[in-house]
């Protein structure tokens, strides 16, 4: 962003452009925050909290609201600022659901107490969140969930069941899509909600993967009840409001701004470079051709996370996340191939239920077997190839017999 500029009008004389005067005051704005609460002496989740409330977690938010109603791009200048002066962070891979996902779609269609209650304790952690979307009849075509919501006065009663759900044993609330209208077509009966994952009703469940650990949970629904106040958008909307969900999560997995050799091209470039013995002519074209392509999606994703900074995220994220799939999983198979007998040992195969998920900071065995699901997490590639053909390339759709049967009537 360049130099820090005390003054809000002029400097030396020059008038200063919007962007100079906002930095500006983002600057004092910061000073103030760490003159009123020291880094070194302040508890972690009271500074968070003060953060928030000085407008500074995310600055494209509204005021009051965690944010400034500033352009996107002024948050890495806060960032770098406060990291600098030594500030914690809120651990965002911990709770990469509720900030990636759930807060914009909360913020997209909440009503102003949703966005007042959820939005603080998410932003800084306290509260952390995990998406009740997928079931097993119900994956790819998403629009098909049984998950059954009836309304009881003011209240409404849940049963059904969920998998593959990240972050669920560590979860407080959860982003629901239950099916509210069983008379209507499959993508008009669907409503949207906020899932209170301590409700007595609620049955966390681990799913051991091909890793060993168990980093996806099942989820069983046992008439769960939740308050209408915690329905987000209208009923019978919950298809436009996932779908806004969905758009974050696929830029959230695929669309991030990044440095030239993150994630998995830079560390099969590390290996390649501090390991000569193992290279061969034909391993060296794989890994240049991936190598190019691996910045051709980094730049890509460059674009797309200036697009997003300008309104809402498209469909353009689902082709890169397509792409990050693709490439995460020819990379980690390069990566074994290149290792040889290294590549063959597995540091550990023990049953964990891990907070986090580090991919680039484990051995090569896990990455090559935790990348099989890259393709699957976040949409399949199947589908995300469908959204991209329709709604980037504008191909006609694939034919939809089931598209005006009530869901009720739908074989299964």
């Amino acid at each position: 962003m360049g130099a820090v500029i005390m003054t809000e009008d002029v400097l030396d004389g020059d008038v200063l452009t919007a962007d100079e005067t906002a930095l500006a005051k983002l600057s004092r704005r910061v000073e103030r925050l760490l003159d009123a609460h020291d880094p070194a002496t302040t508890d972690r989740l009271d500074f968070l909290r003060a953060r928030f409330d000085a407008g500074l977690a995310w600055v494209h938010f509204p005021e009051g609201l965690g944010g400034r109603d500033l352009p996107r791009d002024f948050q890495p200048f806060v960032d770098d600022l406060l990291e600098a002066a030594g500030a914690p962070d809120n651990d965002p891979r911990r709770n990469g659901i509720g900030l990636g996902m759930a807060a914009p779609t909360i913020l997209a269609f909440g009503t102003e107490e949703q966005k007042r209650r959820f939005l603080k304790p998410l932003w800084t952690g306290e509260e952390v969140w995990c998406q009740l979307f997928s079931e097993p009849g119900a994956g790819s075509d998403l629009a098909a969930v049984a998950t059954r919501a009836v309304r009881d006065g003011d209240t409404w009663v849940v049963n059904g069941q969920k998998v593959w759900t990240s972050s669920a044993h560590t979860a407080r609330f959860a982003i629901l899509l239950a099916r509210t209208d069983p008379d209507v077509p499959k993508h008009a009966g669907l409503s949207y909600f906020l899932c209170d994952m301590t409700d007595p009703g609620v049955d966390v469940r681990p799913l051991r993967q091909l890793t060993g650990e168990a980093e996806f949970n099942e989820v069983f629904l046992s008439e769960v009840r939740i308050p209408d106040s915690y329905r987000l958008g209208d009923e019978g909307a919950g298809w436009q409001v996932a779908n806004a969900t969905l758009m974050n999560e696929r830029v959230a997995i695929g669309g991030q701004a990044a440095p030239r050799e993150s994630g998995m091209v830079g560390v099969v470039a590390e290996t390649w470079r501090n390991r000569p013995e193992l290279r061969t002519p034909e391993l060296h074209d794989r890994l240049m051709t991936l190598w190019v392509e691996a910045e051709v999606a980094r730049l890509t994703g460059q674009r797309l996370s200036q697009k997003v900074i300008h309104g809402q995220p498209g469909p353009e994220g689902s082709a890169m996340k397509l792409s990050f799939a693709r490439l995460a999983q020819q990379l980690s198979g390069l990566e074994i191939e290149l290792l040889g007998e290294d590549g063959l040992r597995y540091s550990s195969w023990t049953m964990v239920r891990p907070d986090i998920v580090e991919f680039t900071g484990r051995d090569a065995g896990y990455r090559y077997l935790r990348a099989k699901g890259n393709s699957i997490e976040g949409g399949t590639s199947e589908i995300l190839r469908n959204i991209v053909a329709e709604r980037v390339l504008g191909l006609p759709s694939e034919p939809r017999t089931d598209k005006h049967l009530a869901w009720k009537d739908l074989p299964r």
